[in-house]
């Protein structure tokens, strides 16, 4: 317990025998009679002067009332005083939970737990600060005993729709699908029960209940089924953002249960309506390499380009995303367009893909592939000049581009491409020269007799004595 815990329970214990040591002396001050010898007190009373017992009796005294007793008021402040000490405790725990000090925050939560003079409200809170605490420190094996403990101890709590679904939550975290998918039932079912007055909350409970079995049946690679989830989630009342998540979802689902035609037309669906989400960026890369294994290649392309030439309004709320999936979408695009032949396409992405950004990490190894794709192509001038720039701009001085080995390595080769095809070039002139040069010409054959046609167009009979 914290030190000054202590120091209050101490002044509170001095302050209470205070007020009983004082109750003799306040008791003697108001009737002095009654603490006399103890041999007065068989003596007869002795009236006072002109004492008529015949008159009538005076009134009493008023007694003032609303002044506790010396004793009640020590019993009346304990609990209440118990009651702001479990608040606090509740109060460090949560915050160093923050903090993600949870040996500190676990004392604090089990002194509130393990005191059974505190309010059992304050108990309860305790406990659920506690599964809370483990969850975040992802010890799920000790969150999910805490939450069952929460839900057995107090099954009335009207928090139990909030402890099973945090509880389904850290059982999916352990791998127990199926014991999770339960709970997140039961949160649905749970919150039948809730009162009137927490119908939003009921509400927003079932469509997160919800929302976690789909992610569940994703997670657990059962695709179909979390596709049918997902397409129940965007007919309900959700956040904007919430709708858009599960649409992006649910193509996702779609692909990863090999139904690419479907997951193709719900994909474009959801760049038409949520064309500035977030997930934007990485639907336009999974809507490319499936028409590119579809074989639509022209559409790949086109989505492609589309992507890192036409998207500069969309990626302005999150440019880095953005900057993320254009090159992660150009690189593989452009390298799978390489690799099968249809070079074209490939150099088309890869000199876009070089104008995303003048950082030279980025733009000469691209430059580089775009040299490759034009000897290929046999435009070796153009190739030599993109080599020539990966030269020239590493023997710049280290201060404008880092001189990282990489970057040296790449200069290294590119120099050996331009010697290469200084080499084929030399060489394919010297062949034309050859098969060029003047060879002796042998004189064309005669042509063979033409036979003489008679009038009919048939060949004449040569005439002639047999």
């Amino acid at each position: 317990m914290p030190p000054w815990f202590t120091f209050l329970r101490a002044v509170g214990g001095i302050l209470t025998a205070g007020c009983l040591a004082l109750s003799p002396a306040v008791a003697k001050e108001a009737h002095p009679d009654a603490h006399a010898d103890s041999h007065a007190v068989h003596a007869p009373p002795v009236p006072p002067p002109n004492f008529d017992p015949t008159a009538p009796a005076q009134p009493a005294e008023p007694v003032a009332h609303g002044a506790p007793e010396p004793h009640a008021t020590g019993k009346s402040e304990k609990p209440e005083w118990q009651a702001k000490e479990a608040r606090s405790l509740i109060n460090l725990g949560n915050s160093l939970t923050e903090r993600e000090d949870y040996a500190a925050a676990e004392i604090a939560y089990r002194r509130v737990m393990n005191d059974r003079g505190f309010p059992l409200a304050d108990q309860r809170d305790a406990l659920l600060g506690l599964a809370r605490m483990y969850r975040q420190q992802t010890t799920f094996t000790k969150a999910v005993a805490t939450y069952e403990k929460f839900l057995k101890l107090y099954p009335d709590d009207p928090r139990i729709p909030d402890a099973l679904l945090e509880l389904g939550r850290s059982q999916r975290a352990m791998g127990a699908y199926r014991s999770a998918i339960n709970r997140f039932y039961n949160v649905i079912n749970s919150t039948l029960k809730l009162p009137p007055e927490s119908y939003e909350h009921y509400q927003l409970l079932a469509k997160t209940a919800q929302f976690e079995i789909a992610e569940t049946h994703y997670e657990v690679g059962e695709f179909a089924e979390a596709a049918k989830f997902y397409d129940r989630l965007r007919l309900l009342d959700l956040a904007p953002e919430d709708r858009a998540r599960a649409h992006f979802k649910s193509a996702g689902s779609l692909l990863n249960a090999g139904q690419l035609e479907p997951a193709v037309t719900k994909l474009n669906q959801f760049l038409d309506q949520w064309p500035a989400d977030p997930h934007g960026p990485e639907a336009r890369f999974l809507l490319a390499l499936t028409l590119r294994k579809l074989g639509r290649t022209e559409e790949a392309l086109g989505i492609t380009l589309a992507l890192l030439r036409n998207e500069y309004g969309n990626a302005s709320a999150d440019p880095k995303g953005w900057a993320y999936w254009q090159r992660r979408t150009g690189n593989q695009l452009a390298n799978d367009f390489f690799q099968s032949g249809d070079t074209m396409s490939a150099v088309t992405i890869y000199e876009s893909l070089a104008r995303l950004s003048e950082e030279t990490t980025w733009r000469l190894p691209i430059v580089y592939q775009t040299g490759l794709c034009y000897e290929r192509l046999r435009q070796n001038e153009r190739a030599g000049k993109a080599y020539q720039d990966i030269v020239d701009t590493i023997a710049l001085p280290p201060g404008k581009v880092p001189h990282t080995p990489e970057m040296i390595e790449l200069a290294r080769m590119a120099q050996w491409r331009i010697g290469q095809l200084d080499w084929s070039g030399r060489t394919e002139q010297q062949l034309n020269r050859f098969f060029s040069a003047a060879v002796p010409v042998s004189p064309p054959s005669p042509a063979p007799p033409t036979p003489a046609n008679d009038a009919n167009g048939s060949p004449a009979t040569a005439s002639g004595t047999l």
